[in-house]
């Protein structure tokens, strides 16, 4: 009876927690295999312990190039979509306009619409225009298919903005640009960080419309896809795991500095 008292108690606990678990697997999988010393072309069943991929990660032709390329596209998608995003969800927010409603709906169609139909369109836009494919038709339908999320998120940021702290910084002399970057950017910038670091996941990862538009470029997921097909090599688990890592750190950065501020912010 306690033991189900106990389970009762903690459901909801234990259920995030499993939760958890099943979505962190794949890359324990992932990070696991990275040590692996594979004995023929996949990295599918473990052989032998070896740091052999870890010492010589760009050991494999062309896979820090695919991945060199593909931050360069995220970043860049990342800084167009974040722009435009801001811009576009605090005109939605704060003014009034004709089509105002239209649009409203109309910039979530990338997020609700599959992949593969956006990737055909916009091959079919380059192709029409005569536009050779490649990075820039690549970064161009990054930016596009990103946009709708950086929009979403830093739109429901807005909408939370007391309007009043605006309205004290300009009882206090302040010019409309020091009222936006002392009071407002400031107060966006949860909603924009969040935004930005969606839109860089999202297009690194992206490979159904990179796949459509980019011509012979080659990204790292359309680099693992074809390596897939050949033989997995141990440095693309290598590259996982260091990425993976990475997040997770920047992750638990970003948790204890909202901690200590929050700490600070406290009286004593």
């Amino acid at each position: 009876m306690f033991a189900i008292r106990w389970i009762r108690r903690n459901l909801v606990v234990i259920a995030g927690l499993l939760t958890l678990a099943y979505m962190i697997l794949p890359n324990i999988v992932v990070m696991v295999f990275s040590f692996n010393n594979p004995k023929g072309r996949f990295n599918y069943a473990w052989q032998e312990f070896s740091l052999d991929a870890w010492k010589d990660p760009c050991g494999v032709a062309d896979l820090c190039g695919s991945l060199s390329l593909s931050l360069q596209i995220a970043a860049w998608a990342t800084v167009g979509a974040t722009v435009l995003g801001t811009m576009i969800a605090f005109a939605l927010v704060r003014y009034r306009f004709r089509a105002r409603g239209a649009i409203n709906s109309l910039i979530f169609l990338p997020m609700a619409m599959p992949e593969v139909v956006m990737a055909a369109s916009l091959l079919t836009l380059f192709l029409n225009m005569g536009a050779q494919l490649g990075f820039w038709t690549v970064l161009i339908a990054h930016i596009m298919f990103c946009l709708s999320f950086v929009v979403t998120a830093v739109k429901a940021r807005v909408m939370s903005m007391d309007p009043r702290l605006e309205e004290a910084a300009r009882d206090l002399y302040a010019g409309p640009v020091q009222t936006f970057l002392r009071v407002t950017l400031p107060i966006a910038a949860p909603g924009i960080a969040a935004g930005a670091l969606l839109a860089f996941a999202l297009s690194f990862d992206d490979f159904i419309i990179t796949n459509f538009n980019a011509g012979s470029t080659v990204t790292f997921p359309m680099f693992v896809w074809g390596s897939a097909q050949r033989g997995t090599p141990v440095q693309i688990n290598v590259i996982g795991t260091a990425m993976f890592v990475i997040a997770v750190l920047m992750v638990l950065g970003g948790q204890l500095v909202a901690s200590r501020r929050k700490n600070s912010a406290q009286p004593k």
